[in-house]
């Protein structure tokens, strides 16, 4: 069947309070072949766009608590979300820290903190890992399902001529073994399954401002053009693109 005419269930954006999440929240609310949209953040109750937005959906938007370093947040979120009870057609995890105040990406081994490494690991790989593991028992066993994790070229260890950024380059490179495991497991119980890593390009969003001044106008994505291009290559995939890394513009990517 098409999937431009054939309807789904639930979808569930992890990280949706603003920037791309929320963009592909706005976006899977304005698509009717979802019947639910579930948008989860670490504050929903500051999360004033999102608010609007699940005012103005008719129903069909709602908006929970969910922070991707706490287990226990996690497991509460998928246990709401199978309240609905509805399959989950879609998870997209797209939270995901490159700086934050007091640190930035490392341009040199001597800049290297244990700590912030191990908070960059605990929201761009160990995150989407436990998503996985609390929702993936809301999959319907034969349907076509796509767990799609926000990732990055500079995840790949192919790719990377250029060395730094350690904490991101790592995080990223291990969030996409942890998709590839996920890929070949989920695949065991759940016929319809499609776990990749997908690359947005440079978006011009909190995570990339500060580092966008060598990027050229023309590959620096607003964030709508990103959320719709990531979509296409979204609805595009079939059975064989389970547990591969794609690109915006559907290009794939060396692991």
């Amino acid at each position: 069947m098409n999937h431009e005419s054939r309807q789904f269930d639930c979808a569930v954006i992890q990280g949706a309070s603003r920037g791309i999440g929320l963009e592909f929240t706005r976006a899977l609310v304005a698509d009717h072949r979802y019947r639910r949209v579930v948008a989860t953040c670490r504050n929903p109750q500051r999360a004033l766009a999102l608010i609007r937005l699940r005012e103005s959906s008719h129903g069909r938007l709602s908006v929970l608590e969910l922070d991707v370093t706490q287990e226990e947040s996690i497991e509460a979120a998928a246990a709401a979300t199978a309240d609905l009870e509805l399959p989950v057609s879609l998870i997209i995890n797209s939270a995901g820290i490159l700086h934050d105040y007091g640190f930035g990406p490392e341009k040199r081994l001597a800049d290297i903190d244990p700590t912030v490494i191990q908070q960059v690991f605990a929201i761009n790989a160990v995150g989407p890992l436990l998503v996985a593991k609390h929702f993936s028992p809301l999959f319907d066993r034969r349907a076509r399902t796509v767990l799609a994790n926000l990732s990055a070229r500079v995840g790949s260890i192919e790719d990377n001529a250029l060395g730094g950024w350690y904490s991101y380059r790592a995080s990223k490179a291990a969030q996409n073994m942890f998709t590839r495991n996920l890929s070949v497991e989920l695949k065991r119980r759940y016929r319809g399954v499609i776990c990749v890593a997908l690359h947005p390009g440079t978006v011009d969003t909190e995570l990339s401002r500060p580092f966008q001044r060598n990027v050229p106008k023309h590959k620096l994505f607003s964030i709508p053009r990103a959320a719709g291009q990531l979509l296409e290559v979204i609805n595009g995939l079939q059975a064989r693109d389970n547990g591969r890394f794609y690109a915006w513009d559907g290009a794939e990517i060396a692991w």
